[in-house]
């Protein structure tokens, strides 16, 4: 005989109700089968004592006795039969209910477990930007962008970017918005120049208060970074390089988004099993997909989750498809934006 897969406990629990039922329903049809052969007997009993006339009274007496036995037996069968599979039926039912939930709060588990990891990883980023706007090549150069000091603070951004590979390039620009600087100006060579100053990340970093502020843009298409999707991160340069300085310009960093999101939504820990039919997903505040193990849909799709009160949970759609989800918790420092782990897994 076969073991049973210990991979899934709800199909060990399934398969261990079936296989009771089975048992159980073949033992009843062999109490069935054995009780209309004793009435089978007793009638054939009968008959003959009818037969023997008067010697033939006593031994009617236990024929009959015999065929009302096996008619009681008969029907305690019968009520033991509905009974099994009532409650055959009852156990299946309840199992599968509370299989359904521990799978649920597994997926909202491992949710959170995706959200936070992305979450720890933007902490960095929000300490990269703010450290970096301090540095005096990257203030030097926003107060007065003399040629030298951009080629200096461009070579400076450089070196950075040589020992932080998950960022796409570092961009200076000037108080009106101006970009005068970027770390690798031979890979992006339209940056220099162009105007960011109706982007929300530079009037929002403009507008910071002080040096330990930041700002994050929606994770989006930079279109002078080779149209790659980036998160993108900034602060204002302040005069000095002093918390409480004047704005004299901005910081941008550009978190190079597609394959460290991709590392994380599809590392997720499932089974084997599961992974044909599931789908796990990074959702920003508005539910649109910026990141998803499948590679579809992102920037382009939205996700309506069906949420509880709290900030995890699951739940089952219309067509089957169990949803567990997770809001961010935020890390240290780091807030979070409101963003969202999901998994969504066909039945």
């Amino acid at each position: 005989m076969s073991k049973p897969s210990t991979s899934n406990p709800g199909n060990n629990l399934f398969d261990l109700s079936r296989g009771v039922l089975e048992v159980a329903s073949q033992k009843v049809t062999r109490i069935e089968d054995i009780t209309r052969r004793m009435k089978m007997l007793a009638m054939n009993a009968l008959i003959e004592a009818a037969r023997a006339g008067d010697d033939g009274r006593g031994f009617a007496v236990v024929a009959n006795e015999v065929s009302e036995i096996s008619t009681q037996v008969n029907g305690i069968t019968k009520e033991l039969r509905s009974e099994i599979v009532a409650r055959v039926d009852h156990l299946t039912t309840t199992g599968s209910a509370m299989v359904q939930e521990m799978h649920g709060k597994r997926l909202a588990d491992l949710s959170l477990n995706m959200i936070e990891i992305i979450d720890r990883n933007l902490y960095e980023r929000s300490c990269d930007v703010r450290w970096w706007a301090t540095d005096s090549a990257v203030v030097d150069c926003a107060v007065s962008p003399t040629e030298e000091a951009r080629r200096y603070a461009s070579r400076r951004l450089g070196v950075i970017l040589e020992s932080y590979t998950v960022y796409l390039d570092l961009w200076i620009a000037d108080a009106g918005g101006k970009i005068i600087a970027n770390g690798r100006p031979d890979r992006y060579r339209y940056a220099v120049g162009a105007s960011v100053a109706d982007e929300p990340w530079f009037r929002q970093a403009m507008a910071t208060r002080d040096g330990g502020e930041f700002t994050v843009g929606d994770v989006a298409r930079n279109n002078k970074l080779d149209d790659r999707v980036v998160a993108t991160y900034a602060t204002a340069i302040r005069q000095g390089g002093e918390a409480n300085g004047a704005p004299v310009g901005v910081l941008g960093i550009f978190f190079d988004w597609e394959p460290q999101a991709a590392a994380v939504v599809q590392g997720v820990r499932l089974e084997e099993s599961e992974r044909e039919r599931t789908r796990c997903l990074l959702l920003d505040a508005r539910h649109r997909v910026i990141a998803s193990s499948d590679g579809r849909g992102i920037l382009t799709e939205s996700l309506a989750l069906k949420k509880g009160a709290g900030t995890m949970g699951h739940y089952t759609d219309a067509q089957g498809r169990l949803t567990g989800y997770a809001l961010t918790p935020g890390y240290e420092t780091y807030k979070g934006l409101g963003w969202y782990g999901a998994i969504v897994q066909k039945p």
